[in-house]
């Protein structure tokens, strides 16, 4: 049955790559919907219908980056049911989805990152601790996952061996990315203080509120690891009250990273290693966005680039 074949996938992805509990829900949603394709029997996909999938789904408005990670997701699947017998070819393999329009990385300028994160912090928990994750984010260039997953120090024993943590003495912290991919990246100097303010205040706040996360770096009011959605919720009123002009999510601060240090340095492989990205071609993105900073300098500066009326 197509159900109990997806399980099995999942399963050895869970197991063999190392995929978190929310890139597995992706599989099985993207999967769901091979199954309802296929109908009782696997043999039921042929090219010609994931054709017509592809069409279909264009014109009803679903995104040719959804549609290629779907058909990721089941040309995978597809040579994992060859491998196993349970199917003579992969009718994914040769489709492709419709071309995307290419879209720039949202960044904050460097002014007013700086502003951002330059304005002081109140002295409370929220306070404290919310300076600590927005310095951490632009210093380190994190996705949120990342950020949420982190713990205080690194950990082995019960719950497991830690997957990403932060060794203040060291200035770095270690994280699993995308694909299971495990990185290293430096904690800057202004990021470092507001991390070890915190963790002043969040260890003397714990040693009162027994049942508290031991191993969670960043803490709810109510002593638990906090959730991806709240992060996002403080950040966009973070920047609101301090007058930030832009629609701030934790993304935004991360292309903000990469871009700012790609400015500052040219070093695009650097960017890529500190970015976790699996291949260059990711990180090239940057390159144009820095070239639109320069283009609108030129544009402002050089004589020949003014418009006579």
């Amino acid at each position: 049955m197509p159900g109990s074949a997806i399980d099995r996938y999942l399963e050895r992805l869970r197991s063999e790559r190392g995929c978190s509990p929310r890139t597995l829900a992706s599989y099985r949603l993207d999967l769901g919907a091979l199954a309802t394709l296929a109908g009782p029997d696997w043999a039921g996909v042929t090219e010609h219908r994931v054709r017509r999938w592809v069409a279909a789904s264009a014109r009803g408005g679903l995104s040719p980056r959804s549609i290629a990670r779907r058909l990721s997701a089941w040309r995978g699947f597809f040579d994992w049911l060859a491998a196993q017998g349970a199917a003579a070819t992969n009718p994914a393999r040769g489709v492709r989805a419709p071309r995307a329009a290419r879209r720039l990385p949202k960044a904050l300028a460097p002014d007013v990152a700086l502003s951002f994160v330059d304005t002081a912090a109140g002295e409370g928990f929220e306070s404290v601790r919310d300076q600590a994750m927005l310095e951490l984010f632009y210093s380190s260039g994190l996705r949120l996952s990342e950020l949420t997953s982190l713990d205080r120090r690194h950990f082995d024993g019960p719950g497991g061996a830690s997957t990403g943590w932060i060794d203040l003495d060291e200035a770095e912290l270690t994280v699993r990315g995308k694909g299971g991919r495990t990185r290293t990246v430096p904690i800057g100097q202004a990021a470092r203080a507001a991390l070890q303010r915190w963790l002043d205040l969040r260890n003397a706040w714990s040693a009162t509120r027994p049942g508290c996360d031991e191993r969670a770096l960043f803490l709810s009011g109510l002593g638990r690891r906090l959730a991806n959605r709240t992060v996002q919720v403080r950040l966009k009123r973070l920047a609101i009250a301090r007058g930030v002009p832009a629609d701030v999510h934790p993304h935004v601060l991360r292309h903000s990273f990469a871009s700012h240090l790609l400015q500052s340095s040219g070093d695009l492989r650097a960017v890529q290693e500190l970015l976790g990205h699996a291949s260059i071609a990711t990180t090239q993105v940057y390159t144009s966005l820095d070239f639109q900073r320069l283009a609108a300098v030129y544009d402002a500066a050089h004589p020949r680039a003014r418009r006579r009326s």
